[in-house]
């Protein structure tokens, strides 16, 4: 089931960055955005109003607040930054390279922000990541073009936003249901861009197909795939292991756009792929060291409390022997 989802959720969060492209060849950035978000809203509205009551029972004011802040720098902020860098000529892998430097910034944040361990194996997975990512999209950065310097900047806003969006969500006090976050987060999305839109003159879309398409194909695959995914294996896994995957994105898009679009792919592409599957191996296999050594640290702590008339153990050099004081103790498996 996981590696179903992870695939499924790299399909579907690269599929952002190619409807992204879709889109700005026939409006700007606000304009898709803006009716990605408007008509999606209305329909989440209304499913919570008449189907998924219960969900939003025990809510407060500060819960939908809350949500409302994290959609508007996960969705609000990352995605103009994406749409916004592409309309300017960054292309769509050169985009998703910098998101994939992401999981560097989160995996250095989880730990003093969400008290999440991150091991040696998985920092050496995180930045075999980063390498695979870069080996995609260096030849991009070297032709350079009409594309300004300063565009390149714009998507590491986007991905800056992103990681304060989960780092907020996952400080919340209590779990929020999928559906309510989706909800929130597309209502507030809709509020922003149509605001954009309307004091930008760009509200009018487009009567072009190829406009509504682009809108259908960022709704059903950006939104319900990529977005509700990477929240649900977001909760199901960690922000460590959720943000591995954004290092396949790079190539994903890469070979995506060459057979959507006829964007070079050569082996550069070809290697970074690789070197970023192996970039998810390790950091997995990295977390379920983690995950064990927790767990047998845990079943020895739950054992000596069961045993409330056993005499305490003794700390090496009180009460030992010279010679058990000196022996080393042995090492739980942590992964590194």
């Amino acid at each position: 089931m996981n590696f179903l989802l992870s695939t499924a959720f790299v399909l579907t969060w690269s599929s952002g960055f190619i409807g992204a492209k879709l889109g700005a060849g026939s409006a700007s950035a606000v304009t898709v955005l803006m009716w990605r978000f408007l008509p999606l809203a209305v329909v989440l509205g209304l499913v919570a109003l008449l189907l998924s009551r219960a969900a939003w029972r025990g809510l407060t004011a500060r819960d939908v607040g809350r949500q409302a802040a994290v959609g508007a720098l996960s969705q609000s902020g990352y995605l103009l930054t994406v749409y916004l860098a592409i309309q300017l000529g960054v292309s769509s892998g050169t985009t998703a390279l910098i998101d994939g430097t992401q999981p560097l910034v989160a995996g250095a944040l989880a730990g003093p922000l969400l008290g999440q361990y991150v091991s040696r194996t998985q920092w050496t997975g995180l930045g075999l990541g980063v390498a695979g990512v870069v080996i995609v999209t260096a030849a991009d950065f070297s032709q350079g073009g009409a594309t300004p310097a300063w565009a390149y900047l714009i998507p590491f806003l986007g991905m800056l936003s992103l990681v304060a969006a989960t780092f907020l969500d996952r400080r919340a006090p209590r779990p929020v249901a999928p559906s309510v976050a989706m909800t929130v987060h597309c209502a507030t999305s809709a509020v922003v861009f149509t605001g954009l839109a309307l004091a930008s003159g760009a509200a009018t879309p487009p009567a072009e197909a190829s406009f509504w398409g682009a809108i259908a194909w960022l709704v059903a695959l950006s939104t319900f795939g990529g977005y509700g995914l990477y929240w649900l294996i977001l909760r199901r896994s960690g922000v460590t292991q959720v943000n591995t995957l954004m290092f396949l994105m790079a190539p994903v898009t890469a070979l995506w756009g060459a057979l959507m679009f006829g964007e070079p792919f050569g082996p550069q592409t070809v290697a970074g792929l690789a070197v970023g599957l192996a970039a998810v191996v390790v950091v997995r296999r990295g977390g379920r060291a983690v995950r064990a050594g927790r767990e047998a640290g845990r079943a020895g702590r739950e054992a000596r409390n069961s045993a409330p008339h056993a005499a305490p153990t003794p700390s090496p050099g009180r009460g030992l022997s010279e010679e058990e004081s000196a022996a080393p103790a042995p090492r739980a498996r942590t992964g590194r």
